[in-house]
């Protein structure tokens, strides 16, 4: 006999969600439990903001701190990895780096202008200051890095510290 289990949208996100933090991966060393309450707190302020392609833009015209900007998909398993450890950086290195999520199915048009081809793409963005004699009254931020692939926090972290602090260059594997 064969039996029939119903179970609703929700609950089957807040299954693979849960599920997702116990993927064993080289990115993850240690395992952490989600309740389903915490998947689905719409109240709690993240560190790495969500924003769409009007508030990037707009981000990027006023930007004072160095930005990270983190492409993504909800069906991306390596973004689904990820998410946790973009979320702890940026809550090492607020007040220092910005950091923010971009849904590239939510925002198509933004993804094809940053010319994002694969998924997590990672972008390191900082303010643009003209070299002695040059002047370009158009450029707002510049590009300093790009990587495409899954990160831990650390590897985020040193990035962020090559790219804008004049850090050493990471080993990233």
């Amino acid at each position: 006999m064969t039996r029939r289990v119903e179970i609703s949208f929700v609950a089957l996100l807040a299954l693979v969600q849960s599920t997702v933090a116990f993927v064993s991966s080289p990115l993850t060393r240690v395992h952490k439990f989600e309740s389903s309450s915490s998947l689905f707190a719409e109240d709690v302020e993240k560190a790495a903001p969500l924003v769409n392609g009007e508030q990037l833009e707009l981000m990027l015209t006023e930007l004072e701190q160095p930005l990270v900007i983190d492409a993504y998909a909800t069906w991306c398993g390596p973004c689904l990895i990820m998410a946790p450890e973009f979320e702890e950086a940026a809550k090492e290195l607020k007040g220092k780096v910005s950091l923010v999520k971009l849904d590239t199915d939510q925002d198509e048009n933004m993804a094809a202008r940053l010319n994002i081809m694969g998924l997590p793409t990672l972008l390191f963005l900082d303010k643009y200051e003209p070299k002695e004699g040059e002047e370009n009254q158009q450029a707002k931020a510049v590009l300093k890095g790009r990587i495409e692939g899954a990160l831990r926090k650390e590897n985020i972290k040193d990035l962020c510290e090559h790219y804008f602090f004049g850090g050493p260059a990471p080993e990233l594997f």
